[in-house]
């Protein structure tokens, strides 16, 4: 069996970074798990704290990705621990939203994005849907613990 989700609307909306369900972590208060993952590209800089605040998690990734901002560093390198980080953490707070990763058994799980061959499957189902891996991977972790 096979799990695609992409927006927040849909059955396994709460896998998207963009579901209302926030989380403490690092000592602040996020929102989204998308306001914690864009906030980080900038650590170190008032960018974290302005992206920390916005409204909506549209808004904080369109922040996140305007290059007008000081990109750290070692982004690629760390972009996909800090999505762990921040998945885990979501997962690990709700427990309604838990139950509903542990309801997908050992399902493939995949975030049906069709303008990310990177987080998602992209357009032709030929991405490295990184994020639905994460979920998996959390999924196992937390039943584990």
């Amino acid at each position: 069996m096979t799990i695609y989700f992409y927006s927040t609307r849909e059955q396994y909306g709460c896998f998207s970074n963009f579901s209302p369900h926030g989380f403490v972590l690092d000592d602040l208060y996020w929102s989204t798990s998308e306001h914690y993952f864009q906030a980080q590209k900038f650590i170190g800089t008032p960018h974290v704290e302005k992206i920390r605040l916005v409204k909506t998690p549209k808004d904080a990734a369109k922040m996140g990705r305007e290059r007008t901002r000081p990109l750290r560093p070692d982004w690629e390198e760390v972009k996909d621990d800090i999505m762990r980080k921040a998945v885990l953490c979501k997962f690990a707070t709700h427990a309604d939203i838990r139950e509903i990763l542990f309801s997908t058994g050992n399902a493939e799980i995949i975030e049906n994005s069709p303008i990310d061959w990177y987080w998602g499957c992209g357009a032709d189902g030929s991405g490295k849907n990184m994020l639905g891996i994460i979920l998996m991977e959390v999924r196992e972790r937390l039943r584990n613990s």
